[in-house]
């Protein structure tokens, strides 16, 4: 008999999670605090907890973002509007009858171990027991805010509340300073540096970055990404050399040369930002130190006036119903788990999307329910505790070792190896399974 499960969350990790699990045939409820499916990708969604702005795009292209078992439509855009990627999270659950099957409007509010199981507590006040827990409630929805000394007389946002240049700001004829270039800094400085919104846009950073193309060549750029099975140094090089010689110097677009190499970073991906920054709408400039007044003192000593800040630096890990300190995050945002899964020694618990994959996160909860599926029907064994600790060690350097230290890189993974690695391991614990039923109990 399989146990029963509980799915937290019903983001695309969530609910493709839950349709694993109804093809295997074992019980499960999902509970999601919203009243529909989609998560991060649900524009507007009345938890607060998406980050989806008006104008926002997928930096992933179609072939890389889409779920094997329902292809995107084939008239898809290569980079898709949040309009249509929710719209087919909507279409793939209504598709393969998950729907009735989840709990909207329910959130759970506290995760207890008891009698070997999980005893889940829910917003309606209830608890149920089950014998398995799977957290797949992302990891985009807590946003950080830096903390600056001195005050500010303008208005301080972060990047999870912006929805487009006049809300919740109208940011129509200011000086705006956005924080930070990831894809939301690229993104939101892009949108707003056109002469007709600001009057003057700054992007602050504390170090300079490669700003990618999403083309390359008059293809996606991901569809590039060297094969899996290529040696990973060998395909970085490669890369490496392409992308410095397609781009050039960072400084000849106005922007601070970066201080690593190419693919030390999680990409940060933009259709026009070098193009704005060359033509001068866009002015780059180092940390902010200090808020002072009407402006901002920069690492530079520089002071800059300014009536917005948009904060695009990102967000924490978090999972608000543990109690458990082994079960929340470092003070670095790492939360180190077996093939980004599993905690060892806590079999009855799996951690479903808990990765910053590169490029996709979409499909990813369709390589970890593999793993997640087996070890539910006892077809896959997972290795001992000390096994498992030693190769969360070898595989957070395989996965990490490329990256400069940062909160952003502690849960990093590169999709394509990823999905191999995974692969072998759901092998390898098929055949610890097979040996195990072999031993006499």
């Amino acid at each position: 008999m399989t146990p029963k499960v509980c799915i937290i969350g019903a983001g695309s990790q969530g609910f493709s999670t839950a349709k694993k699990l109804q093809d295997a045939g074992i019980e499960f409820d999902c509970f999601e605090m919203s009243d529909d499916v989609g998560g991060n990708w649900y524009f507007r969604n009345p938890n607060g907890m998406s980050a989806c702005y008006e104008s926002l795009h997928i930096d992933t292209s179609t072939t890389r973002m889409q779920f094997a078992d329902y292809p995107a439509p084939d008239d898809w855009p290569h980079f898709p509007h949040h309009s249509l990627i929710h719209q087919y999270f909507r279409d793939y659950v209504d598709h393969f009858g998950l729907r009735e099957k989840i709990t909207f409007n329910t959130a759970v509010e506290k995760a207890v171990e008891a009698d070997g199981g999980w005893d889940v507590t829910l917003s309606d006040g209830t608890t149920r027991h089950y014998d398995t827990l799977v957290v797949a409630n992302g990891h985009h929805w807590k946003p950080r805010m830096p903390e600056y000394p001195g005050q500010f007389d303008g208005q301080i946002i972060h990047s999870h509340e912006y929805i487009s240049p006049f809300e919740p700001i109208d940011m129509h004829g200011k000086t705006v300073i956005v924080v930070g270039m990831g894809n939301s800094g690229m993104d939101l400085g892009s949108e707003l540096s056109h002469r007709s919104i600001a009057k003057k846009l700054y992007v602050s950073a504390r170090r300079g970055v490669w700003v990618l193309k999403k083309y390359r060549d008059g293809v996606p750029a991901d569809k590039m990404m060297m094969p899996p099975w290529m040696p990973k140094k060998l395909g970085l090089a490669i890369a490496r050399k392409k992308i410095k010689k397609s781009l050039g110097k960072m400084s000849n677009y106005g922007l601070p040369e970066p201080d690593h190499e190419p693919l030390a970073a999680h990409p940060s991906v933009s259709v026009d930002f070098l193009e704005r920054a060359g033509s001068g709408d866009i002015t780059c400039i180092p940390a902010i130190e200090r808020l002072d007044g009407d402006a901002v003192i920069l690492s530079d000593g520089r002071r800059i006036e300014a009536d917005v800040i948009v904060c695009a630096t990102g967000y924490d890990l978090d999972f608000p119903f543990f109690d458990d300190p082994d079960l929340l995050p470092r003070e670095d945002n790492s939360f180190p788990l077996f093939k980004r899964m599993i905690k060892p020694g806590r079999e009855n618990l799996v951690f479903i999307g808990c990765a910053q994959s590169s490029p996709a996160i979409i499909p990813l909860a369709e390589q970890q329910s593999k793993l997640l599926v087996g070890l539910l029907q006892g077809t896959y064994q997972l290795p001992s505790v000390a096994d498992m600790e030693r190769i969360i060690v070898e595989d957070e350097e395989n996965h990490r070792g490329q990256y400069y230290a940062a909160r952003r890189h502690t849960i990093q993974v590169d999709f394509g190896r990823y999905r191999v690695d995974l692969d072998k391991e759901v092998e390898a614990g098929r055949k610890r399974a097979e040996e195990k039923a072999k031993v006499p109990a």
